[in-house]
């Protein structure tokens, strides 16, 4: 699925191919991320949201969570 930006709560690959969830967008110019499993404490921060290709949305993710 491709949309335009990523969203808080989706799972995305990021410009190196480390795959994360999106946590946050402050002010909507830094999207924050963490890895998608790990520590849940790292993470880092995009100003280029347009380099983010969306693996699985967030409503998705949850819909595949509660029938598994």
């Amino acid at each position: 699925m491709t949309r335009a930006r990523a969203e808080v709560g989706d799972l995305v690959s990021d410009a190196n191919g480390r795959h994360a969830i999106v946590t946050d967008i402050r002010q909507g110019t830094d999207w924050v991320l963490r890895p998608e499993s790990g520590s849940p404490t790292t993470e880092w921060e995009t100003d280029e949201p347009g380099t983010l290709d969306v693996i699985e949305t967030r409503a998705e993710r949850l819909s595949r969570e509660k029938t598994t």
